[in-house]
Parts: C-alpha cells; structure tokens; sequence
C-alpha cells in the first residue's frame, strides 16, 4: 500500500510518498503559490499509477487535487473509492455528475449529501461521520487541575484553527473577544486550544492559557468561539455551546462570496439546516458583536444557552451511528469482489 497521509497511516503499514504536512493548504489565494509543488506531485502519481498493479484508489477528501487522480485512475481501469466525497452542495456542482461517473463507490460522511450524488446515479452511501468514532473519554477535571482553572468559574475556550494562516488571522480577533467578555463576566477564565506540531510563538497572540487536549477543553468549558470547519462537528458532539467565527484572505473571501452557494457556514448549521450556532464572518467579526451572541451562552441558566444545547443534540443525531471505518472497508471488499481482485488475492 501506498499513499499521501500521516502517522497513523504510516503505523498501519502505508508507505507514505508525502506527509500531511506538505499537504495542508486551504483558500483559493493561499493555493496559488503551491502549485508548483502539487504538479510535480500530480506527474509522480500518474507515473505511479501506470507503472504498478493497484486494485483499488481510494481518493480522501482533497476534491482539487483528488478529482484529477480519480479520474486518472478511472481511465487506466483502476477501480475508485472516493471516501468523503467533494463538498458539491457548496460549490462546483458539477463535480458530482462527474465523480458519478468515474467512482465505484462515493461514501459521505454528511446526510444530506447522498441526494446529491445519487441523483447523477452515483454509488453512494452514508457511512456516518468518523467523528463519532474517536477513542477515548475526555478528563476535564485532569486538565482543569493541570491549568489551574476554577471549576465554580465560567471557563471560555477558543479553537482558532490548527493552520498558521488561522492562528494569524483569528488570534488579534479572538483575543480581542476573550478580553470583552472578560471585562463583562467577572471570573472568566479563558484556555486556547493549541496543536503539538505547530511552535508556542504561533500563540503568542493569545495572552491565555493554552492546552494540546482538545477534548478534555470542550468538556470543560462553558461555552466556546470555534473557527468554521470540522471543529463546529466537533463541539456539537461534544455539546459545548458555542458561536462561530472565521476570517480568511480577503481574495479568498471576495472569491468564495462570488463562487460558493451554502445559507451557513458552519458545518453544524449544515448538518442541522438551520442556524442553530450563531456565525460571524470577515467584517463581521468584531469583538462587541461576537462577544454579544456568546455572553448568554456562559450563563448555564439562560434560555438561550438551553435551547443551543437541544440544537446541538439534533447535530449529533444527524450524524449517524459509529462504524464509519467499518462501512468503508464493507465498501472495499464489495469493489475488490466485483473486479475479481479478491478471488485472485
């Protein structure tokens, strides 16, 4: 086996042509200057492809660079599994009819997405989202020991993103939230959640506590200001309220305002289909703003803050069910049986 990947797949025995380090890149402006290095990338995998015997490529996520390899695969005959098919109900639609028409199978990991490909007649399934399958019970109490946090205290939690590109453009802005709220509830404590591979002088805009234990942070806090993306799954499963906010490269915002059709940001609201957490944006996120919508949500009585938390029970209801690795390897061994490669394994 061979792929583009981390540790974890490194551990299982993939061997691991490039590191996700290399890979992580988000916006259309921030994209322009890699290029080069994801052509080079593109030549290598074609030559790969045509040179080695594979059974099965299996695309994750990535539709930019993905799609392109699918269909590649596709036209030498190589069988597709496209887990976490490309985000078309945002944009570029017409990704589905095409994926359709060059994947085996498309496994979602959002509900609302199978519509989507099936009306092209994809082969798709939901498998749930793989959320719902990480290990492990939060230890709030261990972290609120280790950081010297006052549980009888209101504690606010900021998740500014795990890219320097996030950490740069949110952490003036989201400093400048905790410190509002602060001046408004008295007590508050704020805890920034950090990432292991990024160096502390990546937070040196945050004036707070930090911690690498995201989960036990999310149990922990009252109430949060989450970037848009995963992490919005994230604190819905967890049932920390919480409100949104996301500031990008204004080239890139100027572009996804013209190019990207969804009624929410968040990935929650999504999944809900309705505005269940609040969102702020670019311009929109000031610190009275922002600080004004997550203020009742530190009151642990407030109607507001009862009524998110019912909201983000419908979110994980959404969901589905753990087993999403599980349903995506049914879907593997469905593909491998049908091209033969099984039987002559």
């Amino acid at each position: 086996m061979v792929g583009l990947g981390g540790d974890r797949m490194a551990a299982e025995g993939v061997e691991i042509l490039v590191g996700l380090d290399n890979l992580s890149v988000m916006g259309f402006a921030e994209v322009l200057k890699r290029i080069p290095f994801f052509r080079r990338l593109e030549r290598r995998l074609r030559r790969i492809l045509e040179e080695s015997g594979f059974d099965l490529v299996m695309p994750i996520d990535h539709p930019g660079f993905n799609m392109r390899m699918a269909g590649h695969a596709h036209r030498l005959g190589i069988p597709v599994l496209y887990y976490i098919g490309p985000q078309v109900w945002a944009w570029r639609a017409g990704r589905a009819r095409r994926l359709a028409r060059i994947a085996a199978r498309i496994a979602v990991i959002l509900p609302f997405e199978v519509e989507l490909y099936d009306v092209h007649g994809g082969r798709v399934g939901f498998v749930g989202h793989p959320l719902l399958d990480e290990e492990g019970e939060p230890d709030p109490d261990a972290l609120a020991a280790a950081l010297g946090i006052d549980r009888t205290r209101p504690v606010l939690a900021l998740f500014p993103g795990s890219r320097l590109q996030e950490l740069e453009r949110h952490g003036e802005t989201f400093t400048a939230v905790a410190e509002e709220l602060r001046r408004r509830v008295p007590g508050l404590q704020v805890v920034v959640s950090s990432v292991s591979f990024l160096p502390e002088a990546a937070y040196r805009a945050f004036p707070f506590r930090t911690t690498p234990d995201a989960p036990a942070l999310r149990a922990l806090a009252t109430a949060g200001l989450v970037k848009s993306g995963t992490s919005t799954l994230e604190a819905s499963l967890a049932g920390m309220p919480f409100v949104v906010a996301y500031v990008t490269h204004p080239v890139t915002h100027f572009l996804a305002r013209r190019l990207v059709s969804v009624p929410h940001i968040a990935l929650a609201n999504l999944v809900a289909g309705r505005g269940v957490v609040a969102e702020f944006i670019q311009d929109e996120v000031t610190a009275p703003a922002v600080a004004d919508a997550i203020e009742p949500l530190l009151d642990r009585s407030s109607p507001m803050r009862c009524e998110l938390v019912r909201g983000l029970g419908e979110i994980r209801r959404r969901l589905g069910t753990p087993g999403a690795a599980r349903r995506v390897v049914d879907m593997v061994e469905e593909i491998l049986a049908e091209s033969g490669a099984v039987a002559s394994a």
